[in-house]
């Protein structure tokens, strides 16, 4: 995937140094700089992100948002109105996202489940406060990690992880940081809307256990290092 973002980066540029060179040689009388060009740094990146990214709600989020300031700035809408659509625009795509994962059932919501089932899984909630969570010593089966308005640190460093879990995050309006031993890799399965998750985990083929990371980041965001 990374190879695919390389080269459509790549093509991108590739054209635009074409376009430059052409008008210098005064072949053509393309302008680069048209009204809106600056929305293609919010188009193109979410193209790529639909292209390459599991996760593509938030990529088709900002595509039609990019589309819509372009058309603005081109004068075929007017830019009033788009102010007034973002915010319900937005939590209508929420409620969707939601509706939609409630019907169907998740390889890790089943996981989650199991795990439930064969012991107790802790809750950490924050809310207008800070969490701040260590496992040092401790078996870790998974868990639930909820922000809002709030933040949640998750230190697993020490944490004795053998087999494959689950960790569910909700970060909404809010920030969650989860450290990792260096001996599981982190798989991620989440819905990014307005926010993300930084995936900073380096891949190891000796892992003793995979631990997944799934759940919703709606104007927030979720470290992982």
């Amino acid at each position: 995937m990374k190879n695919i973002t390389k080269i459509i980066w790549g093509v991108v540029l590739l054209a635009v140094g074409i376009i430059i060179a052409l008008n210098a040689m005064g072949i053509t009388n393309i302008d680069v700089l048209f009204p809106g060009w600056w929305t293609l740094f919010i188009i193109i990146p979410c193209l790529v992100g639909i292209i390459t990214e599991r996760d593509k709600v938030g990529n088709i989020i900002g595509l039609c948002i990019g589309v819509v300031l372009l058309l603005s700035m081109l004068g075929v809408i007017e830019f009033s109105i788009i102010w007034k659509l973002i915010f319900p625009a937005a939590i209508i795509v929420v409620a969707i996202c939601l509706i939609v994962r409630g019907f169907g059932k998740t390889d890790t919501d089943k996981m989650l489940e199991r795990a439930r089932e064969d012991g107790e899984i802790p809750s950490i909630f924050a809310a207008f406060s800070g969490r701040d969570v260590n496992y040092d010593g401790r078996a870790f089966d998974g868990a639930e990690l909820s922000a809002i308005f709030g933040g949640v640190k998750c230190d697993l460093k020490g944490a004795v992880i053998e087999k494959d879990c689950v960790i569910k995050v909700s970060s909404i309006f809010g920030g969650i940081d989860i450290i990792f031993p260096d001996n599981v890799n982190v798989k991620v399965d989440s819905v990014s809307i307005f926010g993300g998750v930084s995936d900073k985990t380096v891949r190891r083929s000796d892992a003793v256990a995979t631990v997944h990371i799934s759940g919703l980041c709606l104007f927030g965001g979720v470290d992982l290092k």
